[in-house]
C-alpha cells in the first residue's frame, strides 16, 4: 500500500479509501466487519462513512456497524485514520440538519456514541450550508479541537469559492479551517478540474474523489452487458445508449493496457494533481481487492493522454472558457 499526508497535514494516509455507504443497505455486517478487516490486512487505513448512511432517517445505521467493527478490540481503532460526515436531517425536528453550531455538538456526540470512539479524525461538512455563518461554523469545530472530540476538519461538495471562503474565514480566526475536500470526480465527470481542484491546492486541501466509477459506468459496464452480467435501465442505459462508442473504446485501452476497467480508472484519479486517493464504496471483498490493486497501476504519459482523448478533462478556469 501506498501513503501520502492528507493535504497540507503531517496525518499519513492510505492512498486507497474505504468507503462504507453499502455497509447495511448492501453489505451484511458480518460481511462489513470482514471487510474492514481486509481492508486493514492490505493496508488500508483510511475509512470514511457519513452519520446518514444506512438511510433510515436518525439510525446512523452504517456508524453503529463500524462501532461494533472497533469495540472488537484487536487495535482497529487505533489503526483507523476515521472519517465521518454531518449535515443530512437526522430527524424532524428543527436544527436536527445543517451546520448551526447545535447541530454540529450534537451531531458530533451522536456519531461519536455510534461509532464507539473518543475522537473523529476527520470531520466532514456533507454540503455546503448557506444559512449558517462561517464564524459560527468554525467557533463550534474550535471547541470540537479543544474538548478532543475532532482533529480535523474538511469538506465534501464544495464549490471553489466555497472552500475560500471558509479558509479565509478560518484564516482569520487563526484556525486551520479544512484539510480536504470530498467531490465527486471520475474520467466522466471533470468539472471539478475547473475550480475546485485548483482552489483545494491553493489552500492546502487534499482532493478525496468520490463516485471514482461513475456509479459503475467506467466498471467495464459493456463487457458486463454482452456477457449477461448486468442489466442496464434507467439513467445508466440512456448514457450507455448515448456513449456507448466512448466506453467500448475505453475498455478497449483498458484490455490493450492489461488492466480491469475499474482498476484503470481509479489509477487514473491517483496519477491526478492533489488527489489523496479515491473512495471505493465495495459491497463485496472481490471489489475491495480491486481497488487496493489499482494502488500499484503506474501509467505512462502515453496512456494518460490516451484516457484523455477519449474523456476530455478541463482545463482551470479561465482558460478552459476563456483566453
Amino acid at each position: 500500500m501506498d501513503y501520502t499526508h492528507l493535504g497540507r497535514t503531517g496525518l499519513s494516509v492510505s492512498r486507497a479509501i474505504l468507503g462504507t455507504m453499502n455497509f447495511g443497505p448492501q453489505t451484511s455486517e458480518d460481511d462489513s466487519h470482514a471487510i474492514m478487516d481486509r481492508a486493514h490486512e492490505s493496508g488500508i487505513n483510511f475509512f470514511d462513512t457519513a452519520n446518514v448512511y444506512g438511510w433510515e432517517k436518525g439510525e446512523g445505521i452504517t456508524e453503529q456497524i463500524i462501532g461494533r467493527w472497533f469495540a472488537k478490540g484487536g487495535g482497529r481503532r487505533e489503526k483507523t485514520v476515521l472519517a465521518t460526515k454531518l449535515y443530512g436531517d437526522m430527524g424532524d425536528w428543527p436544527n436536527e440538519g445543517k451546520l448551526s453550531a447545535l447541530n454540529i455538538r450534537r451531531a458530533l456526540d451522536a456519531s461519536l456514541k455510534r461509532l464507539q470512539t473518543d475522537h473523529i479524525d476527520l470531520y466532514q461538512f456533507h454540503h455546503i450550508d448557506r444559512e449558517t455563518p462561517w464564524d459560527e461554523i468554525w467557533q463550534a469545530i474550535e471547541v470540537a479541537v479543544a474538548q478532543g472530540k475532532i482533529l480535523y476538519a474538511g469538506s465534501s461538495n464544495f464549490a471553489g469559492w466555497h472552500i475560500a471562503q471558509a479558509q479565509e474565514a478560518a484564516k482569520a480566526r487563526h484556525f486551520t479551517g479544512l484539510v480536504s475536500e470530498q467531490s465527486i470526480y471520475n474520467l466522466i465527470k471533470r468539472e471539478v478540474e475547473l475550480e475546485v481542484i485548483p482552489a483545494a491546492q491553493q489552500y492546502g486541501l487534499g482532493v478525496i474523489p468520490w463516485s471514482p466509477l461513475n456509479g459503475g459506468l467506467l466498471g467495464g459496464i459493456i463487457g458486463k452487458e454482452q456477457e449477461g452480467k448486468r442489466r442496464l435501465e434507467g439513467r445508466s442505459k440512456e448514457y450507455v445508449d448515448e456513449h456507448r462508442e466512448q466506453l467500448e473504446s475505453y475498455e478497449n485501452l483498458a484490455r490493450d493496457l492489461g488492466h480491469a476497467p475499474g482498476e484503470l480508472a481509479l489509477a487514473w484519479l491517483l496519477h491526478q494533481p492533489g488527489v489523496t486517493g479515491p473512495i471505493t464504496g465495495p459491497r463485496t471483498m472481490e471489489q475491495l481487492d480491486s481497488a487496493v490493486a489499482a494502488v500499484d497501476i503506474r501509467l505512462d504519459r502515453d496512456a494518460l493522454d490516451k484516457l484523455d482523448a477519449i474523456f476530455p478533462g478541463h482545463k482551470p478556469a479561465p482558460e478552459d472558457y476563456a483566453w
